[in-house]
């Protein structure tokens, strides 16, 4: 259902992506939730619409402590570096970067920075809440 949704939103926009990559998580809250809801997302939404989905590519590289009641300014020092790419899937590509909530673009800005150093030619975020 929220893949079929996000793929509608996805056509809307007519962005044109070939590669969609989940925001990873930090191995604690990997641990304790046990998954990684952007990358159910992430599988349901390029499952839906025929795009490739890269789940490791993209790695947190800095264990960040929780943004929830951070101000803005510490939202974006607290990511900063944070993620890191070790492959060439994304050189030459197009990506979407897929996550649950966007609240100041922090996490989001983050991961294209590290996407495109990796030689990606266009980097949009797509996110299911605003908060």
């Amino acid at each position: 259902m929220m893949g079929s949704w996000l793929e509608e939103l996805y056509v809307r926009q007519g962005w044109n992506v070939e590669v969609v990559v989940p925001v990873p998580l930090s191995r604690q809250k990997m641990q304790v939730r046990g998954f990684n809801q952007a990358a159910l997302l992430a599988k349901a939404f390029g499952n839906r619409a025929r795009l490739r989905v890269e789940l490791d590519d993209l790695r947190r590289v800095k264990d960040t402590r929780s943004q929830v009641g951070l101000d803005p300014d510490a939202r974006w020092r607290n990511v900063r570096k944070a993620f890191s790419v070790e492959s060439l899937l994304f050189e030459g590509a197009n990506v979407l970067v897929l996550d649950d909530l966007f609240t100041t673009g922090a996490t989001l800005s983050a991961c294209a920075a590290a996407i495109r150093a990796a030689g990606a030619d266009s980097v949009v975020g797509l996110t299911v809440a605003r908060a």
